[in-house]
């Protein structure tokens, strides 16, 4: 009955409304005198050349574009709720730990018979494993990049220890990641070009590891923003250090993913991307 309600609504039409929904004229006709004795209002004012809303009948139309909204994403959802299939992910560490597992909760919610195999890491060679060992990856580069799809972009801070003075020592000391992160490219050429001597402290695959080091007044290092430990402080230009890019988060895609893949990254845009 709402349906037939907007395409009148819409069309100004019974006959146009008809075709649009593929009934017959007496069939949407039906329909709308049963909804306008359900809602007890006369919807529509008919003459042999026009049709017009009634009051009651712009009262309605909000409301039943809404119903009939919220009825095809149920129905979209009860679709997809049976859709079996397991989704290979490679992410950042930090963004596997904090952003990926609540919006895998309400992904789980709607999908239950989909299961996500996560591998965590530097993600600037996992492109290149796309349909041999993932579905999606989720990773991070430089401003400007044009490979996959942008999802947000994250500044890069400096951190340090919330209870050290680390950046005042000469040479600074750096607790990074392995060769290939581009945060560890971005901190070395800040500093070298700002003439600022600095020595490798540490080195791990290990955010966690690294956040630690820092912790401990081992270091400085870089995060992002967005998933900046709450353990560190953050440091800018009023402690000594250069500024730093902003980086570009990337949903990258297997070709001919399968159904479940699909389905999640189609829902990781919704969720992530500003």
């Amino acid at each position: 009955m709402l349906a037939a309600f907007v395409a009148v609504a819409d069309h100004r039409s019974f006959t146009q409304a008809a075709t649009a929904l593929n009934l017959t004229q007496s069939a949407v006709s039906m329909q709308i005198r049963r909804l306008e004795d359900r809602v007890q209002a006369e919807l529509f004012r008919r003459s042999t050349t026009h049709v017009a809303l009634t009051d009651a009948g712009e009262s309605l139309l909000g409301y039943a574009r809404r119903i009939l909204s919220l009825s095809d994403e149920a129905m979209g959802r009860l679709r997809n709720h049976g859709i079996k299939g397991r989704v290979r992910l490679g992410v950042m560490e930090d963004y596997g730990t904090h952003v990926v597992p609540p919006l895998l909760a309400r992904f789980a919610a709607s999908h239950p018979a989909i299961s996500v195999e996560m591998e965590t890491g530097l993600t600037s060679l996992m492109p290149e494993r796309l349909g041999e060992d993932f579905d999606l990856v989720i990773g991070m580069h430089a401003e400007g990049s044009n490979s996959g799809q942008l999802l947000r972009h994250e500044r890069a801070v400096w951190a340090g220890s919330a209870g050290h003075d680390v950046p005042d020592r000469t040479p600074l000391p750096l607790a990074l990641y392995p060769q290939g992160c581009l945060f560890r490219k971005w901190a070395m050429d800040a500093l070298d070009a700002a003439g600022r001597p600095w020595r490798l402290a540490f080195v791990s695959h290990s955010q966690a590891a690294v956040a630690a080091v820092v912790a401990q007044g081992l270091a400085v290092t870089v995060m992002k923003q967005g998933t900046f430990p709450s353990q560190l402080r953050p440091l800018s230009e009023k402690n000594g250090m250069p500024g730093l890019p902003v980086a570009e988060i990337r949903l990258h895609r297997a070709p001919n993913a399968p159904v479940a893949a699909s389905l999640f990254a189609d829902h990781l845009t919704a969720s992530i991307t500003p």
